[in-house]
């Protein structure tokens, strides 16, 4: 804005980047997810709870 683009162009960068950041993010606790279910299993644990909690977290940061 200080740079005199429009407002319209403005948000439409920010969008991008809070969904290129919302994506990051999904990936990052996918894969954690995924080797922490590994983790678990191997260890013959019930892996729901870790599941749940994941689940939690994402709703939490949407």
């Amino acid at each position: 804005m200080e740079e005199g683009k429009p407002c319209k162009e403005v948000v439409s960068q920010l969008s991008a980047v809070r969904n290129a950041s919302d994506h990051a993010m999904a990936q990052i606790v996918a894969e954690n997810l995924q080797q922490c279910i590994l983790e678990q299993q191997m260890a013959g644990k019930d892996t729901s709870k870790l599941i749940n909690e994941a689940i939690e977290l994402l709703v939490k940061s949407r």
